[in-house]
């Protein structure tokens, strides 16, 4: 499978900002789909947004207008740009990847809290 590093969480103030990144160990345009999700204890994984081969996006409604996925091709690395954030944003954050089968990181925290 592909493995995959997310990196960027940490502890923000709501209003703040944070970029995510998903580090892949392959050449991602040999990736068929590309996503982050989020997560919070007892709930299921909430799906945020994907990215397609060719590098087309679609935004989950509940975070359009403030959460943004793009990709640098030459680092094999996706972007989420979380912009505006709120205490209802704190979760765990994963990407996934489709080639064959699914392959997941270990995910990395984002905390929103004054």
């Amino acid at each position: 499978q592909i493995q995959l590093v997310e990196s960027g969480g940490g502890e923000v103030q709501p209003g703040g900002s944070l970029r995510l990144s998903c580090a892949a160990s392959t050449n991602i345009l040999t990736i068929r789909s590309m996503g982050w999700y989020r997560q919070t204890p007892g709930n299921e994984r909430e799906l945020l947004g994907s990215m397609s081969l060719r590098g087309d996006t679609n935004v989950a409604a509940s975070v359009k207008g403030r959460f943004t996925i793009s990709r640098d091709v030459a680092k094999n690395t996706m972007y989420l740009q979380m912009n505006n954030l709120k205490p209802e944003d704190t979760a765990m954050y994963y990407c996934n990847a489709i080639k064959g089968w699914t392959s997941w990181g270990q995910g990395t925290r984002v905390t929103v809290s004054s």
